[in-house]
């Protein structure tokens, strides 16, 4: 799914920390942040927030809304998913390209992604411009993500594998070198186990786990999708 209003200027880099050869780690924020900028006595508050889904960036952006009812705009932009590929820009009335825009370059040039920047201008009686305009709402997104806490967070992937209890000693000892978390199980004469592991390394752990006889794989799946 694709949100965005997409062009070659607001489209995200998708070129990576690591120079596009993995995709299986990502950088969020840890909590919400605020920032202000002040220019030509219009003010600028910024709000940042960690987000997962639509619609909880649409329950933020309308809750803002109706709190700062009386402010001239409220614009914002959002970046989701690990691959960075689910992303809009809205300018909530000013011109095109002024605000939005500069919101997600700022989410764009710090490569974060499950982030929601929201914007809320108070006029303050002097045009700012285009190019103004665009500078402030900059200079607004920056100062939140700079009162924000940046984690990195993996891509994790899980796999179900279904085996005899007599095989119990031969799986745990896998699991404890390949240490995946181990998101549930179930033990009686049929054992079933879900585990979760890092992207990159699922296939290692994919692998060891099909040299045991007997042992069966129920399904693989990437909990994001």
């Amino acid at each position: 799914m694709n949100e965005s209003n997409q062009s070659k200027d607001t489209a995200p880099s998708l070129k990576g920390r690591a120079g596009g050869e993995s995709f299986d780690s990502y950088l969020t924020l840890s909590s919400p942040s605020e920032g202000t900028y002040t220019e030509k006595r219009s003010k600028f508050l910024a709000f940042a927030f960690p987000v997962s889904t639509v619609e909880e960036i649409k329950e933020l952006v309308e809750s803002h809304q109706k709190k700062y009812y009386d402010a001239r705009h409220v614009c914002y932009a959002y970046m989701l998913g690990h691959e960075r590929l689910v992303f809009r820009a809205n300018d909530n009335g000013e011109p095109s390209g002024t605000a939005g825009k500069p919101i997600l370059g700022q989410i764009n040039s710090n490569e974060l992604t499950d982030v929601l920047i929201i914007v809320v201008r108070y006029f303050g009686g002097v045009k700012l411009g285009t190019s103004g305009l665009i500078q402030a709402y900059k200079a607004a997104a920056a100062e939140a993500i700079a009162a924000a806490t940046i984690i990195e967070k993996t891509v994790d992937e899980q796999i179900t594998i279904a085996f005899e209890y007599t095989l119990m000693n031969q799986v745990m000892r896998i699991v404890k070198e390949e240490e995946p978390a181990i998101v549930s199980q179930t033990f009686d004469n049929d054992c079933l186990m879900t585990l979760s592991i890092r992207a990159s390394l699922m296939p290692r752990l994919r692998q060891r786990l099909e040299k045991v006889e007997k042992l069966r794989i129920e399904g693989a799946l990437n909990p994001d999708t």
